[in-house]
């Protein structure tokens, strides 16, 4: 908790509005793709959202989802390499790092999520208890980026190179999960290819329990879970496996 803390603090440390930044940034993000996407391409959902303000709530539920994978890709990476006081240190517990990375993105998400609901109670005035479920459908979303963000820490010490993949990946990542658009629309033969993405079945399910007053697919959620855990599993397995050789590297 303190190094959570400590995390979230030191990135708006400095700036006048400090942690106002955190509810800020994303009020912003959303504000400048609505007038994006629903003024300048006056694009519409393949389903009756009423209207755009109903759009540019689907939109920015896909964004809460993209922006963990974001913070995630973006910092695991070079994070052993920007701790190397912690690395040296024998009796720290190295796998905690990429926990606070996660964490980080988890509560900025949160927050993501109170402005979500926020802005449909007050645009399209009505929310549903659906959205109790929310939790339910992120968590296994969050051991995938946990397992993630151990193998990418760890592959980062040897190889340099991931963290530029990792920020060309993040960014294909935004076009390829239907953030901006519903899995609707894509061809049926590449539904299936779509889906192996981690990012789109949550997206998708994201925005059935908040948006559109529905239950999640539980049998989905409960396949995704397995591979889940096993994706976290291998994570934490790559970075044990390897963190003998980071003190020698850095």
């Amino acid at each position: 908790m303190q190094l959570l803390r400590r995390d979230v603090v030191g990135r708006y440390r400095g700036s006048i509005l400090g942690l106002m930044w955190s509810f800020l940034h994303p009020l912003m993000m959303l504000a400048i793709y609505n007038f994006v996407f629903t003024t300048v391409l006056r694009v519409r959902w393949a389903v009756d959202t009423e209207g755009e303000q109903g759009f540019a709530v689907i939109l920015f539920a896909g964004l809460i989802i993209h922006g963990i994978a974001g913070e995630c890709l973006g910092r695991a990476p070079t994070l052993l390499l920007g701790n190397v006081n912690f690395v040296k240190k024998v009796v720290f517990p190295l796998e905690v790092l990429p926990v606070i990375v996660v964490l980080s993105a988890l509560l900025h998400a949160f927050i993501g999520l109170l402005i979500l609901f926020g802005f449909k109670l007050i645009m399209i005035g009505s929310l549903s208890w659906t959205l109790l479920l929310s939790p339910f459908v992120i968590f296994p979303y969050i051991l995938v980026m946990l397992g993630v963000s151990w193998a990418l820490a760890a592959i980062g010490v040897y190889l340099r190179d991931v963290s530029h993949i990792a920020g060309v990946l993040v960014t294909a990542l935004l076009f390829l999960s239907p953030v901006l658009y519903p899995l609707s629309v894509l061809p049926e033969s590449l539904r299936g290819a779509a889906m192996v993405n981690p990012l789109s079945f949550i997206i998708e399910q994201l925005r059935a329990t908040v948006i559109f007053n529905q239950q999640p697919d539980w049998v989905g959620l409960g396949v995704y879970s397995l591979i889940a855990l096993v994706i976290a599993a291998t994570g934490f397995m790559v970075f044990q496996m390897t963190r003998k050789g980071f003190a020698d590297v850095l």
